[in-house]
């Protein structure tokens, strides 16, 4: 569905240079701290800001070469993007309509509805979690086979953070031709939602995963000072000092469970293994 190798932009302080691949059926997530490259990882790909590098393929097309039709197969959502404010959804209608050949117009509605979006109210009005439901539902409006969504949960409350993540599973649900890139800072959010993920960190991508294999495979160890000497380094992929001695992140937390029975193993979840990568040590 996507695959880039090399993509680079250059700026005075900051470097992009990343390879990754959405899969056809996958959901796969772009996690790192804010101001790692996420969003210009995204405005690079889409064309909005000129790449300085690489080659890559949308939809089974040269990067370089997607034209506006091809675009409307793509559904995007990014952060700092949105619609007038003195329009109302209504208003968006038939600009949509004239947009996209494929725009559905009732199930639009019909999903504005369901979701709590009034139909007059000028945007406006809307609360943060209205206004990126009302993108999303444009996004999926027309047809596309791949979503590309820039922090979509950003800023939301639970409960439309819960609604948000709804709609992107059903929009999966509808077939295996379709496939889902997001990014997101709120790591827990990924973890029911991504099939694997990208981390990214100062503009590299720094580690590929599946979701299953890091919550399953991945653990924090939190050892004594002692305990720590003991331990065989080779499977250990980053330390940090404590009060009481060390976390230490690990792929093979089986493997410290059955030969290590005094040390506390505790499950890493995304979180947790982006913090113990952008803040701990190498070994």
């Amino acid at each position: 569905m996507l695959e880039v190798q090399g993509l680079r932009k250059e700026y005075n302080a900051f470097t992009l240079d990343c390879t990754l691949e959405v899969k056809p059926g996958y959901v796969t997530g772009l996690i790192g701290q804010n101001g790692a490259g996420k969003s210009t990882t995204f405005k690079a790909l889409l064309g909005l800001i000129h790449a300085d590098g690489g080659q890559g393929e949308i939809l089974g097309k040269d990067i370089k070469s997607i034209t506006a039709k091809d675009k409307q197969k793509i559904g995007v959502v990014l952060s700092d993007s949105g619609f007038s404010e003195y329009l109302s959804v209504q208003d968006l209608v038939p600009i949509l309509k004239e947009l996209y050949e494929e725009f559905d117009k009732n199930d639009f509605l019909k999903q504005c509805e369901r979701f709590g979006l009034p139909m007059k109210k000028k945007l406006k009005t809307f609360s943060t979690g209205m206004k990126v439901k009302l993108k999303l539902l444009v996004a999926m409006s027309h047809n596309a086979s791949l979503l590309i969504l820039d922090e979509p949960t950003a800023g939301l409350d639970v409960i439309a953070r819960n609604e948000v993540l709804e709609m992107l599973r059903e929009f999966m649900e509808q077939g295996q031709d379709r496939a889902i890139l997001i990014s997101s800072h709120i790591a827990t959010d990924l973890e029911s939602l991504c099939d694997d993920f990208y981390m990214i960190h100062d503009g590299k991508i720094v580690v590929h995963e599946e979701t299953d294999v890091l919550l399953s495979d991945y653990a924090i160890l939190k050892v004594t000072e002692e305990q720590f000497q003991t331990l065989e380094k080779q499977y250990l992929l980053r330390k940090k000092k404590e009060y009481y001695g060390y976390d230490c992140l690990t792929n093979q937390k089986q493997f410290f469970m059955d030969n290590y029975k005094d040390i506390v193993v505790e499950k890493s979840g995304i979180d947790e293994f982006l913090w113990m990568m952008i803040r701990g040590e190498r070994i």
